[in-house]
């Protein structure tokens, strides 16, 4: 009777995960159909990057944004202390490109837990144009991103713009690879699907444009001083400010970084609690989107071809999204590891859905229901 009721409940997921899978393909498809920059809409912009240490190729991602091809743009850097190595590296490149508007801030010790939104208060405090990038540190920019990113701004009801992104993992890390397969395919579907349904109720990093006069409206950056997942917050803010925020359709390199198992498995389990905490509903509804793992078993009943379904959807769904959509060739080459990365996948999600307390930076927060963030004590080797 266990493994009876075990069966129907897999192929219940089995069976949603075909439907998500449809309307991944649909979503899809309607995204890259939708249209890309508008020949000569180059507004000034300011692009806002905060730092915080060094990672593997950031000299080189830095790098990109200075050779952008753009008539006019403001280049901010932060750190939060001058001491920081990744200022020394700015502080080169800024050299070596005098003509380019650019200026390193230190912003000091933020007031409230998410350190990242203090340095773009700063920035945004110095930044001298309507429209704002905010920019990762791990983003390698192609000369054409900028006029990629600010498309979408032509239509003044637009107050937030999310870029999608390929995840690139670190040369040699295993696991790194798995969770960037995950992102290309699982994540973005999922986000591919929202868009079509509701519209883009919320914005992902690490790449996502504002209208200054929509974050003024919203209280600045220093309102989501307290949330884990601030861009969220900020994307999810749009409509109750009489803005819209769209994906655009330009596509950014997110170069992730080679954590081992258990620090990846826990960067991994923070953003899960994050999402579960931003989206609860949601966030239950993920398990319909990464339906392999408990379609496979469904392979030795009689419900054989479901499994089959869902396999053969699997891949179509991955190759539309992370090979058509995002033009990703990680996918392309490693095809074979997404059996494996759902099962690494539906292992976090479970991990998830239990337990508030994340490790960020070194130190042990309690992720409260809408998202904020409470110190507790210094971290550990827990989950």
């Amino acid at each position: 009777m266990i493994l009876g009721a075990a069966l129907v409940a897999c192929g219940m997921v089995a069976a949603g995960g075909v439907v998500f899978y449809a309307l991944v393909l649909i979503a899809a498809r309607r995204h890259r159909r939708t249209a890309g920059p508008r020949s000569g809409f180059t507004p000034p912009v300011t692009i806002l990057k905060p730092l915080a240490g060094l990672e593997p190729g950031l000299e080189a991602n830095l790098r990109t944004f200075f050779e952008q091809d753009y008539p006019q743009y403001q280049l901010l850097f932060a750190v939060r202390e001058a001491s920081d190595p990744a200022a020394e590296i700015a502080r080169c490149l800024m050299a070596s490109f005098p003509g380019q508007d650019a200026e390193l801030i230190v912003a000091g010790e933020p007031p409230f837990p998410n350190a990242k939104v203090h340095s773009l208060a700063r920035m945004a405090d110095r930044a001298r144009h309507e429209l704002l990038i905010i920019s990762d540190s791990d983003i390698r920019a192609t000369p054409g991103y900028l006029r990629g990113v600010v498309g979408d701004f032509a239509d003044p009801s637009v107050g937030v713009i999310t870029c999608p992104y390929r995840a690139e993992p670190a040369a040699g890390s295993f696991w790194s690879r798995l969770e960037a397969l995950t992102i290309n395919t699982e994540f973005w579907s999922g986000v591919l699907v929202a868009w079509m349904i509701e519209g883009m109720g919320f914005a992902v990093g690490p790449t996502m444009a504002l209208r200054r006069r929509y974050l003024e409206a919203a209280g600045g950056f220093d309102s989501t001083g307290e949330f884990l997942a601030e861009d969220f917050v900020l994307g999810q803010g749009a409509r109750w400010h009489g803005y819209r925020a769209t994906l655009a359709v330009h596509v950014v390199d997110h170069c992730i970084g080679g954590l081992p198992l258990w620090a990846n498995l826990r960067h991994r389990i923070r953003w899960a609690r994050s999402t579960r905490r931003s989206r609860p509903w949601g966030y239950l509804g993920q398990i319909f989107t990464n339906p392999l793992p408990l379609g496979l078993p469904l392979a030795f009943s009689p419900a054989w071809p479901l499994a089959a379904l869902v396999l053969v959807m699997r891949a179509a769904a991955a190759a539309e999204v992370a090979g058509r959509w995002l033009r990703d060739p990680l996918t392309r080459r490693y095809w074979w590891l997404l059996p494996l990365a759902d099962v690494a996948s539906l292992v976090v999600w479970v991990l998830g859905l239990f337990g508030s307390t994340i490790e960020w930076r070194g130190r042990r927060y309690r992720l409260l229901r809408d998202g904020r963030l409470e110190k507790t004590i210094q971290a550990g080797k827990s989950l």
